[in-house]
C-alpha cells in the first residue's frame, strides 16, 4: 500500500476525518500495511496489540468463547472500523478474537507514536472514546435483548434493521455467526427463518438473500413479546 493508499485508509475512519493534510501525513507516517486472508486469526484472547488496526478492505467478527468453546459474536466490522483501541488506553490483555470473515487488509497504525499524536491532537482521543461509547451501548442493548426478549423478536428486529428501507438484504456474514450474535443456535435460526417464512413474512433466497413480504407483520412480531 502506497503512502497515498495509507491516506485513503486512514480517510475511512471518522476519528480521522477532521484532520489537517499535514496532520493527516503525520498519521499516515506511522502506519503500515497487513493483509489478512479468510479466516485468519488477527487476534486471540491474552494478546496484547500494539497498535490501532483500521481495516480497509473485507470484514473481521469479534467474538469470544465460553469455558465450554461456545462462540458469542460481539460484532462484525468493515471498512473504516478500527480494533485494538483498548491498547491504546489499558496494557490490560484482551478477553476476545477477531478472525477475518473474508480476505481483505489493514491500516497498522503505532501505538506509542499514536498516543503522542493524541496527546498532541485531543480530538482524535475523544473521537475513540465516543466509539467506545456506542460500542458498550451496542453490546448492553446485545445483552438486554438476549435477556428479556425471546428469539423471534431478537430475529425479526434484526431482519428489519438490516433491509432498512430496501425490500430485501444481503447477510453480510454466515448464518452461524448471525446466530450467534443473536445469542441462538444456528438450528434455532434456521427453524425461525423457515416459521417466517411459512408464516408469509419473508422469502429465503439461496444460502443469505432474504425478501422481505411483510414489514408490518415483522414489527407486529417486536411488539407482541
Amino acid at each position: 500500500m502506497s503512502f497515498c493508499g495509507f491516506h485513503s485508509c486512514i480517510q475511512l475512519v471518522p476519528i480521522f476525518q477532521n484532520l489537517t493534510p499535514d496532520e493527516m501525513n503525520e498519521i499516515a507516517g506511522i502506519t503500515r500495511e497487513q493483509n489478512f486472508v479468510k479466516g485468519q486469526q488477527i487476534y486471540a484472547s491474552g494478546d496484547e496489540l500494539g497498535g490501532l488496526y483500521v481495516i480497509h478492505q473485507g470484514r473481521v467478527k469479534i467474538y469470544r468463547l465460553s469455558d465450554t468453546g461456545k462462540e458469542q459474536v460481539l460484532r462484525v466490522l468493515g471498512p473504516g472500523d478500527f480494533l485494538g483501541e483498548l491498547a491504546l488506553f489499558s496494557q490490560a490483555a484482551l478477553k476476545d478474537y477477531g478472525e477475518a470473515l473474508e480476505a481483505g487488509s489493514m491500516c497498522v497504525i503505532e501505538g506509542l507514536r499514536l498516543k503522542e499524536l493524541m496527546a498532541k491532537y485531543p480530538a482524535i482521543a475523544f473521537k475513540i472514546l465516543e466509539e467506545l461509547s456506542r460500542r458498550l451501548k451496542r453490546t448492553e442493548s446485545l445483552l438486554e435483548d438476549i435477556s428479556l426478549h425471546s428469539a423471534e423478536r431478537r430475529l425479526a428486529q434484526v431482519l428489519l434493521d438490516l433491509c432498512g428501507d430496501e425490500e430485501q438484504l444481503e447477510l453480510k456474514m454466515a448464518k452461524r455467526d448471525l446466530a450467534s450474535q443473536l445469542g441462538m443456535s444456528q438450528e434455532t435460526l434456521s427453524r425461525r427463518l423457515t416459521a417466517f417464512q411459512k408464516e408469509g413474512l419473508i422469502k429465503q433466497i439461496g444460502q443469505r438473500r432474504i425478501l422481505i413480504k411483510d414489514r408490518r407483520g415483522l414489527k407486529a412480531v417486536c411488539e407482541g413479546d
